[in-house]
């Protein structure tokens, strides 16, 4: 008993339980961060960009599940304005993913090619609403225009 009673209880550390484990850098709470500090979807709202900046902070959303890194709003750039080389290109994309390969129709939303490989209307029949497509070009007859 005499030995139990002179070893000294083991030291108390205060840990913080977000800190980031490397130490490099703050991890805060869901609406816990600072002023000055923003994601990279709050700095697009504001029109700006990162800019080249590391991040100084990480945020933590739903419960630790997901990250979100931090910038300071004062070092962010202005967006890029779109070009029309850009605009031709996004547009492009766009179609490729909004095309039919069947019927050749351009519709106002993605298709779910990856899993269907066409449209509704070409993979089970479901006719698509009027209004939901363009149709494809050179379909329209001479005499209509």
């Amino acid at each position: 008993m005499a030995a139990a009673e002179t070893t000294s209880p083991p030291a108390v550390r205060d840990i913080d339980v977000y800190a980031d484990p490397t130490g490099a850098l703050p991890i805060y709470r869901w609406r816990q961060a600072p002023n000055g500090l923003a994601t990279r979807r709050q700095l697009r709202e504001r029109r700006l960009r990162p800019g080249g900046q590391d991040p100084v902070a990480v945020i933590e959303c739903r419960g630790g599940k997901r990250m979100a890194w931090l910038y300071k709003i004062d070092q962010a750039l202005p967006i890029r304005p779109m070009t029309l080389a850009k605009e031709i290109a996004l547009d492009k994309a766009m179609a490729k993913r909004q095309t039919c390969p069947s019927c050749s129709r351009r519709y106002y939303y993605c298709l779910p090619l990856r899993s269907l490989g066409s449209c509704l209307e070409c993979h089970d029949g479901t006719p698509a609403a009027p209004g939901s497509y363009m149709l494809p070009p050179g379909s329209q007859l001479a005499a209509a225009a």
